[in-house]
């Protein structure tokens, strides 16, 4: 078993630092990367475990039906596949397990929770190099020099990019593309646009698993940040803003009160929100052109017959990025 784990120190004062911002904006808002730590991932895998969020099993589908399809375009085997925000690391074990790459490089904010799902995987996979980097994708960073730079094939499954504003997503991928190298791919999941209804109630799921997703954000304020927010004085609340294409999610204030951080006092109205999370969804086309301005060039995209979910694999356009 080859198994390294390289740890490029996200910065966790970054949390102090974005939350009392973030606080102090109007709205009031902190980023979603701020969800996962160990306890906050663990809760994500409960969140895939729902019914009504049917975003892991209709995105399992598609690997599934068009397995043979995705693999042959895909160009999977010896090339060095790189999962970024890989968490468990449970959906790459699709191609894990019909063909086998040079290296597999899960990155993750979360280091405990990396270390032990990185530690399982090379424990299943006998043979894979396995190299886990802890390290906040989101920000700008560098790959370990022990990574090869050409033959890379970035995953990115369950329609993460969702969670970037589209300026956001745009630059993201396209940092992503300046460590492909012009013979790189990406193999990425997108939530498509669909009903309210159904969108609704997969961000509201009734065993409250999303809701204690959301709270868990102000619990870590309390272990981490000296906080005196009591969770219970805040609701979750979850919606599809049709104009703006995307879910939000917001922690809402039950009642007027001041929460105080780190010796900083923060007063909310009785309704007022902690906006938390977006989650845009795209169409096909509209997925295309946002790769294609970040430099890739859609190759094959497939969907699920109702169209919820799209996975697509787009190349790198050579010379885009440079």
């Amino acid at each position: 078993m080859t198994y390294r784990f390289h740890d490029c120190q996200p910065e966790f004062d970054d949390f102090h630092h974005s939350v009392i911002s973030g606080l102090s904006a109007s709205p009031k808002q902190i980023a979603p990367k701020f969800f996962y730590d160990e306890v906050g991932s663990k809760i994500f895998d409960a969140i895939c475990d729902q019914p009504e969020y049917y975003v892991p099993a209709i995105e399992r589908s598609i690997f599934e039906t068009h397995a043979e399809d995705i693999l042959a375009s895909l160009q999977v085997q010896d090339c060095h596949l790189i999962e970024p925000g890989a968490g468990s690391s449970v959906k790459v074990r699709f191609l894990l397990d019909r063909v086998r790459p040079a290296m597999y490089v899960p990155m993750d904010i979360s280091a405990e929770h990396l270390r032990a799902s990185a530690a399982r995987l090379a424990a299943d996979y006998p043979g894979l190099p396995v190299h886990a980097v802890c390290v906040d994708h989101t920000k700008p960073y560098a790959l370990p020099s022990d990574i090869p730079a050409t033959r890379r094939v970035f995953f990115y499954p369950g329609s993460s990019l969702g969670n970037f504003d589209p300026a956001e997503a745009i630059r993201f991928l396209r940092d992503l593309r300046s460590k492909a190298g012009d013979d790189g791919r990406l193999l990425i999941g997108i939530d498509t646009k669909k009903p309210a209804d159904v969108l609704n109630l997969a961000y509201n799921d009734p065993a409250g698993v999303t809701a204690a997703f959301n709270l868990n954000l102000l619990e870590r304020l309390r272990k981490e940040l000296a906080s005196d927010v009591d969770p219970a004085r805040f609701e979750h609340r979850a919606f599809y803003n049709a104009a703006r294409g995307r879910i939000e999610m917001h922690l809402v204030s039950r009642e007027a009160q001041r929460v105080r951080v780190n010796g900083n006092s923060f007063d909310f109205r009785a309704g007022e929100s902690i906006h938390t999370e977006n989650s845009y969804k795209y169409t096909p086309d509209e997925l295309r052109q946002l790769a294609w301005d970040a430099g890739w060039a859609g190759e094959k995209v497939w969907l699920d017959d109702k169209g919820y979910f799209s996975v697509h694999l787009l190349k790198a356009r050579p010379g885009a990025c440079r």
